[in-house]
């Protein structure tokens, strides 16, 4: 795992009247939503009501070739997902989409997010005899779904339902034997959008997914929205819309793809706008500004458009490198930023470099690629960060679950700078943060930078003094 943030998963489903190609369509999709996870992938086909599937731990096109694609058949709706697991043990069970049989037929269900209140959810249906095959968050909300459906009239009420007792993150593609159903969280933590091809509808966590298809975006999922596609096309339900919004505001910083739009919002503008704010904010003397490929690339740009110092490539990355290089120890992490990126001497040599890149959680990954740069003849090495530092845990599907990895919270600014070897630092600010996407018409979760949740969470330990420094 790189010194990154990482978020857990990206979506897809389809429902085609015809019935022509939707595993197809799922492989694509989920080619342009690989980006949001890297452990594993998986597709569900559902044809008449039979739901066949496969999946497994690699990348897309490590998971399905022609022969596998066309073994799960033809059929009017599909599922996928693509994953990334927290841990480093990497399990096929826990790939999804979860295919579960109950009472009333066999569901497929794939999960962007995290549950706060998993653990109490858990053992209240443990104690009432359920047993779980893994410790992902689909399997507990499909048992409660399926739970709800013995009373409710509908699988769709089932989720209504379902969202009275469960807290937390959680954008949903579940297919029934008869229906495509999306679903999201009521504060709208996690992406969900309506996509259109012809007769066809989709659903997916990025807009990039249906710009690859050719489809139509259509809007985004309203938060506690509940969308059901069928043959009679599509209805929407929205008692549980009401409420306080919070969507992850780091969606636009890193998440995302830059091709996306995420709340009526371009990602690419964004994060422009997110490196115009960082050059008013900090401001420095030098010769070239370049970014971090690839997420840094766009706040350079607006940076430089801000400041007049002109834009540059300055690091080269590999693009021919899988999931072998998402280490998990911190050695194998440090190979692999040699290998995955490159420092261009003759564009940095005796220059003085602004570099943007979009947050720092260790600082081992940044301080080496420092060092890349003044290895490579840079005179002088400013960092620019276009996110304010993290301080918290997040408990709602991004990997930064402990303060221990959080350098910001064990060093004050200035050490931080120093232990990344750099001339100067700084972050953007929660201010500043707030207006890179100013005409989204939801509220953000910025509690990662200000320990300030929408939301019950575990317990957190006391902010420490060096956080407070830097918290501003």
């Amino acid at each position: 795992m790189m010194d990154k943030p990482h978020e857990e998963c990206g979506l897809f489903g389809v429902y085609d009247p015809a019935g022509q190609g939707v595993a197809d369509e799922t492989y694509l999709a989920l080619y342009a939503l690989q980006h949001r996870g890297q452990e594993s992938a998986g597709i569900a086909v559902n044809d008449d009501g039979v739901i066949s599937f496969h999946k497994d731990v690699g990348l897309v096109p490590e998971v399905f070739d022609e022969k596998t694609l066309k073994e799960l058949g033809g059929g009017k709706m599909a599922v996928g997902h693509v994953r990334y697991s927290p841990g480093s043990k990497q399990e096929r069970a826990s790939a999804q989409p979860l295919v579960m049989r109950y009472v009333k037929g066999t569901i497929a269900i794939g999960h962007n997010g995290a549950i706060a209140n998993f653990e109490e959810i858990r053992q209240e249906l443990e104690k009432g005899g359920a047993i779980f095959q893994t410790n992902c968050d689909a399997e507990l909300i499909a048992y409660v779904i399926a739970r709800e459906r013995l009373t409710a009239g509908s699988v769709e009420r089932a989720v209504q339902n379902m969202m009275d007792k469960v807290k937390g993150a959680y954008s949903l593609v579940l297919m029934s034997p008869s229906k495509l159903i999306g679903a999201r969280d009521p504060h709208g933590f996690r992406p969900l959008s309506i996509g259109k091809m012809g007769d066809s509808y989709m659903l997916a966590s990025e807009t990039c997914a249906f710009d690859s298809l050719g489809a139509e975006f259509i809007r985004d999922v309203k938060p506690g929205e509940v969308v059901v596609i069928d043959e009679n096309g599509l209805h929407s339900y929205t008692e549980k819309c009401q409420g306080k919004t919070s969507f992850c505001i780091f969606e636009y910083v890193y998440f995302a793809r830059p091709d996306s739009m995420v709340e009526g919002v371009s990602v690419h503008l964004a994060r422009q706008r997110a490196g115009m704010t960082l050059a008013k904010e900090h401001p420095v003397e030098a010769d070239l500004v370049c970014g971090v490929p690839d997420s840094g690339l766009d706040a350079a740009l607006g940076y430089s458009l801000e400041s007049g110092i002109p834009y540059g490539i300055a690091l080269i990355k590999n693009k021919y490198i899988g999931r072998t290089f998402i280490q998990d120890t911190q050695k194998k992490r440090e190979r692999a930023v040699r290998i995955k990126l490159n420092a261009l001497s003759a564009a940095v040599s005796g220059k003085r470099i602004v570099l943007i890149d979009d947050s720092i959680v260790r600082g081992t990954t940044c301080a080496h690629i420092v060092q890349m740069l003044r290895d490579a003849g840079a005179k002088e090495v400013h960092m620019r960060i276009s996110s304010p530092p993290f301080l918290h845990p997040c408990y709602f599907g991004t990997d930064i679950d402990s303060r221990d990895k959080l350098i910001a919270c064990r060093m004050p600014l200035d050490e931080v700078c120093k232990a990344i070897g750099a001339d100067s630092l700084g972050y953007l600010s929660i201010e500043g943060i707030h207006g890179i996407a100013k005409e989204a018409k939801i509220d953000f979760c910025d509690a990662c930078f200000t320990g300030e949740y929408p939301i019950e969470v575990p317990d957190e330990k006391p902010v420490d003094k060096f956080s407070q420094k830097i918290k501003k």
